[in-house]
């Protein structure tokens, strides 16, 4: 990090200090040093790469390594105070300030140290501010991973190779901004350790802030670019190879350079795939001699998927290829006798009314997986039947006409999307024949293998239904308004299922707009990968924000007269207008609640939708 901050080709940055494990007098001094006497137009950059370390009362602090716990409570003298760091930023004349957190939040502080979990650290209040912009190799409550074969952490692994080559600046300006830097290093954090959520927290104009120069008109950066853009799950096509080949010539780069690139590229995949064979040794080791996997077998593999950094979607196929399941087999009570239901665990929160979280769960659910051909599959989440209070009160912020009048309606049990459907299962179900429509086989805007379709129609989406149902023999369909209402909000009453308000660090919306008293956050401006983000009580992810969803139901301006039974309300005439629900990733908070109500030509203009199974919605 220090060479590539201080290279006048690269950070230009007049002057950098390194502290290798220093004691905590002297943190501070040089954080006061870094902060006081300087100039309105300074570039101030603190770096810490350690160990983050909550108190019994919740306060943030940064360890150091003399860090140490007294009747097992947290001696605060012996660690750097996170409200000193933002009390020194405070008193500071300079308005670009820049805050980089390598380090977890919880469950990996130094050994023999171990600290209360204070749930949800919130940054912005600890190290918020005007012109600010802070970069976080997780989330609250993640371990922050190391590579084997690198120096570095992941992230700043990451974080350097941006910097260094260029590739960072997606704009292709000449200049990396924090904003495109983070998105850089979350990408390829996420294709090494899944379960790793970098963050990024912009105040003000804080995510314009620049940090490095990138060479302009430098074909190995140029050749870098079209192997990102060409690269798939770690490989190329063999149309794709002929192009980078011919490009290779074109721009006179030497064989050893271009693989090198490749290499580089191909690298955070190749460590995926590592990990994954890792887990699977040990899966298979524990499991000699044995017909079934005891509570400590089962609790040590859980400790050691959270090691590698692997989501439960990661090794579920390896589970189901040593196992024949992910855990036991459950006879379903309430849907088809001929489907088997496996169990699932999901993590939930719960916020306040400004966006803290303040509860974290682990919930359980059962679900079924639709084998799809090409290594892709299809979860449904078995949703409970029940009786809910569909619409918004008067009184909810953001409230239209057409959510009332709230009405009791009853759902009968049914399978719903775990996810939005998928560009890897959109392009396998697109080969299939056709029932009425041709279908796309690429449709997105914003490309990637887990991020959600966000170009298809409502013919296009109903028709990708009736093509599973031909192929799987079972009744696939558009989920009703009624449905997909209830399976949101899933127990609750609130606007979202996280609580009364929401923010970018649970779900992808344009955080330039807050909801109630909730804080600003960050503007994605794409979609994001399935499944980042927190579940609700059912399981189901991705239901408020990150593209909005086709329901069956046509569009009525408001609830009189709509069905009580949970089943679509179709019209007879030519009402082409269909039922849009969950909001996006361009959309304000208050568009992504639970009750609020979309529609668009059913042809007109794409977007997304998940698919249901069962239940009582009508879809002719």
């Amino acid at each position: 990090m220090y060479r590539v901050l201080v290279d006048p080709e690269i950070g230009s940055f007049d002057s950098a200090e390194v502290l290798k494990n220093p004691q905590r007098q002297g943190m501070e001094d040089a954080i006061y040093a870094l902060y006081a006497n300087r100039q309105k137009e300074d570039l101030l950059l603190l770096y810490f790469s350690g160990h983050g370390v909550v108190d019994t009362t919740g306060d943030f602090y940064l360890s150091t390594h003399l860090t140490r716990k007294d009747g097992g409570k947290l001696v605060p003298t012996s660690a750097v105070s996170a409200k000193l760091v933002h009390q020194l930023m405070n008193t500071s004349r300079s308005r670009r300030l820049v805050v980089i957190l390598d380090c977890c939040f919880s469950g990996a502080f130094p050994k023999g140290l171990t600290t209360k979990d204070g749930g949800s650290i919130n940054l912005e209040q600890y190290l918020g501010g005007e012109g600010r912009a802070i970069l976080t190799a997780s989330t609250s409550t993640q371990y922050a991973f190391g590579q084997e074969g690198l120096e570095l952490s992941v992230y700043t692994h990451y974080l350097v190779e941006g910097m260094e080559t260029g590739v960072a600046d997606q704009d292709g300006d000449g200049l990396i901004s924090v904003e495109e830097l983070h998105g850089y290093a979350k990408s390829k954090v996420k294709e090494v350790a899944p379960a790793m959520t970098p963050e990024f927290y912009p105040f003000k104009e804080g995510y314009r802030i620049y940090l490095a120069k990138s060479p302009q008109d430098d074909p190995q950066l140029k050749y870098r670019r079209e192997v990102e853009r060409r690269i798939h799950q770690g490989e190329f096509t063999k149309v794709a190879r002929r192009l980078l080949n011919s490009m290779r010539s074109e721009l006179n780069l030497p064989p050893d350079i271009a693989d090198a690139i490749e290499a580089e590229v191909q690298q955070p995949y190749r460590e995926y795939q590592r990990k994954l064979g890792e887990y699977e040794t040990a899966l298979v080791e524990e499991l000699a001699g044995k017909t079934t996997l005891g509570e400590i077998s089962q609790r040590d593999l859980r400790d050691y998927q959270q090691y590698l950094g692997l989501r439960d979607e990661d090794v579920a196929p390896i589970h189901e290829q040593l196992m024949g399941q992910i855990t036991q087999v459950i006879p379903p009570k309430d849907s088809n006798p001929q489907i088997l239901l496996n169990q699932f665990e999901f993590d939930t929160v719960t916020v306040n009314t400004e966006g803290t979280i303040i509860q974290r769960s682990r919930g359980q659910g059962e679900f079924v997986r639709e084998d799809l051909g090409s290594g892709v599959v299809l979860d449904l989440v078995k949703i409970p039947g029940g009786e809910f209070l569909m619409g918004s009160p008067e009184g909810e912020k953001g409230r239209q006409e057409g959510e009332g009048p709230q009405h009791q309606v009853t759902i009968q049990p049914f399978l719903m999307g775990k996810f939005p459907i998928t560009q890897c299962q959109w392009a396998v179900v697109a080969t299939w024949p056709k029932v009425k429509i041709d279908l796309k086989p690429e449709p997105s805007r914003f490309k990637g293998a887990n991020r959600p379709v966000e170009q298809v129609s409502w013919s296009e989406a109903v028709e990708f239904c009736a093509r599973l149902t031909q192929r799987t023999r079972k009744s696939y369909r558009l989920p009703s308004e009624a449905e997909w209402e209830y399976a949101c909000r899933a127990g609750t009453t609130t606007p979202f299922y996280f609580g009364e308000t929401i923010t970018t660090d649970i779900a992808n919306y344009d955080g330039r707009s807050t909801y109630g008293s909730g804080p600003k956050g960050e503007y994605r401006q794409q979609t994001t990968d399935v499944g980042i983000f927190p579940a609700n009580s059912f399981g189901l992810y991705d239901m408020h924000g990150n593209v909005r969803e086709w329901c069956a139901d046509n569009w009525h301006g408001s609830y009189q007269g709509a069905p009580t039974n949970g089943s679509a309300w179709l019209d007879d005439n030519d009402n082409h207008y269909h039922m849009l629900r969950g909001g996006s990733w361009f959309n304000d908070p208050e568009v992504c609640r639970s009750a609020y109500r979309g529609n668009n030509f059913f042809d007109l203009v794409p977007f997304g939708f998940r698919v249901a199974c069962g239940g009582s919605a009508r879809t002719e």
